[in-house]
């Protein structure tokens, strides 16, 4: 799963880049209104209101804007949005899956069809990529002064299928119906997390040049721009050379 590492990385150089952090804020103001109208606006007892209010704070999205959108959510006048989830290839036969939390999926698909268009890709119908994404849980934290070796047993016994560490990061990942236990371990454990959620993770990557990869970035980056866009997942087998270009 050293791609998904890999691409979390490019994440967050991207994010640290990102000038327009209304857009970063917009999205994670979107998951926390929807977790509070499906779950209840007490975090204690909403476990997904919890991780999107965690998943703000990471952002650096201010104590009143979540305080604000936990108030909306419950109001008369919130927002009735909806996810979907759109498939598709672009180029180089990459495979793309969009999640997107709309209040009008006539113009979200619209707009997510054009971007594929433009850049020669194709949408495609539900359901038609499943096969080559799993649907896991993943949490990544910073190393800091944490000794994996004391924490691996609790991990593992809370469903984590595999572990990856890097220079600074350590990220778990485990199934999706073990999500909740691992929430609450690490919760127990005091664990302050960087990033979470469940994450659509390749189980087979197409190998593309730099310039492939590029080409397909700029969809990538269109889509993550739209503003009903929440996720975009891909195929890219991200080598050493791919994710070096990203400072190019």
């Amino acid at each position: 799963m050293s791609g998904h590492s890999k691409w979390s990385t490019i994440k967050r150089k991207k994010g640290a880049k990102d000038a327009a952090r209304s857009k970063v804020f917009s999205k994670l103001i979107k998951e926390i209104q929807i977790a509070a109208r499906l779950g209840g606006p007490d975090p204690e007892a909403n476990p997904r209101l919890r991780l999107a209010i965690q998943n703000g704070k990471m952002e650096n999205l201010p104590k009143e804007n979540i305080e604000r959108a936990i108030k909306k959510a419950s109001g008369a006048d919130s927002e009735a949005y909806e996810e979907v989830v759109y498939e598709g290839y672009g180029p180089h036969g990459v495979a793309i899956m969009v999640e997107c939390t709309t209040d009008n999926t006539n113009r979200t698909v619209s707009n997510v069809r054009s971007y594929f268009n433009k850049f020669g890709g194709s949408l495609g119908k539900t359901g038609s990529l499943e096969y080559i994404f799993d649907q896991l849980g993943v949490f990544t934290f910073k190393k800091g002064k944490i000794n994996l070796e004391d924490i691996e047993l609790d991990l593992i016994d809370a469903g984590a299928d595999d572990i990856e560490t890097d220079e600074e990061y350590i990220t778990v990942y485990c199934a999706r119906e073990n999500f909740g236990n691992m929430q609450k371990k690490l919760e127990d454990l005091k664990i302050d997390l960087e990033n979470a959620g469940l994450k659509r993770i390749p189980n087979n990557t197409k190998t593309l040049s730099v310039a492939e990869f590029q080409s397909v970035m700029k969809l990538i980056d269109m889509l993550e721009n739209d503003d009903d866009v929440q996720n975009v997942y891909h195929n890219i087998e991200l080598t050493d050379e791919l994710v070096a270009s990203m400072d190019e």
